[in-house]
């Protein structure tokens, strides 16, 4: 049997306080984790912890700025010190600011880097050291469909997400051989925080609906059979590949 448990590990899930993270980490915890949950303020996540425990999981929850790379560190260092060190890291937490290229400010552009990609740097690095020493572990990063196309007044989210998919094929080559895999998922048109001004654009909504053979927007659950699949040692011989999650929007 293939083995899809996640008992005896531990995750570090950030941007978990709703949405995809909130998802994906009830996911990983119903799957047997222990599930670190990270958010950008104190009592965020405690919707999610309240889901964990009631599915009958376990986990604890952190908080970090994740603009601020002092404060990323000090989230890696104390994620490490809770349950013994981290098997599985997934660098979920992120944000977008919308704005045509010509007018975006660039405090915006820095801001929307330094939480996308600078974050999932940082803390890939100090854990990955972790598990490098330790002979294994995982690490998942949230990519997107705008990792693969250039989007419209995105230009910091979408050189986030290019450069999220560049991060995990290079940190995959480097670690592969130390038994630590990196990979990445990149969601499809998820209902999510980040999309709803997509969706309540009911032109643009109903173009995007036409273009996925699944003709219909994805839920955050959706993703959660990926996020075990990578997190568990069904995926030890996956390394460096993007997982599009996506009711087939890429295929058309």
């Amino acid at each position: 049997m293939v083995n899809f448990s996640l008992k005896g590990k531990t995750a570090l899930v950030t941007g978990a306080s709703r949405g995809i993270g909130q998802a994906l980490a009830v996911a990983l915890a119903q799957s047997g984790a222990f599930v670190i949950c990270a958010s950008s303020k104190a009592g965020g996540c405690d919707e999610t912890l309240n889901k964990i425990n009631t599915s009958g999981g376990e986990g604890a929850a952190l908080h970090a700025d994740l603009s601020d790379p002092n404060a990323v560190t000090a989230l890696a260092t104390e994620a490490l010190g809770v349950n013994g060190g981290i098997d599985i890291l997934l660098n979920n937490g992120g944000t977008i600011f919308r704005a045509p290229a010509t007018d975006y400010p660039f405090e915006e552009w820095k801001n929307v880097l330094s939480v996308n990609i600078d974050s999932a740097f940082l803390l890939s690095q100090i854990i990955g050291k972790q598990m490098i020493e330790k002979g294994h572990g995982k690490i998942i990063n949230i990519a997107s469909m705008l990792s693969y196309s250039g989007g419209i007044t995105v230009p910091a989210y979408t050189a986030s997400k290019h450069a999220i998919a560049g991060l995990t094929k290079a940190l995959a080559n480097e670690w592969g051989q130390h038994n630590v895999q990196v990979n990445a998922i990149a969601p499809g048109y998820i209902r999510t925080d980040n999309t709803q001004a997509l969706q309540s654009d009911e032109k643009r909504s109903a173009e995007i609906c036409a273009r996925i053979p699944a003709n219909r927007w994805g839920e955050s659950d959706d993703l959660s059979g990926a996020a075990v699949f990578l997190a568990s040692e069904a995926s030890n011989y996956v390394n460096g590949h993007i997982l599009a999650v996506d009711g087939g929007f890429l295929a058309r």
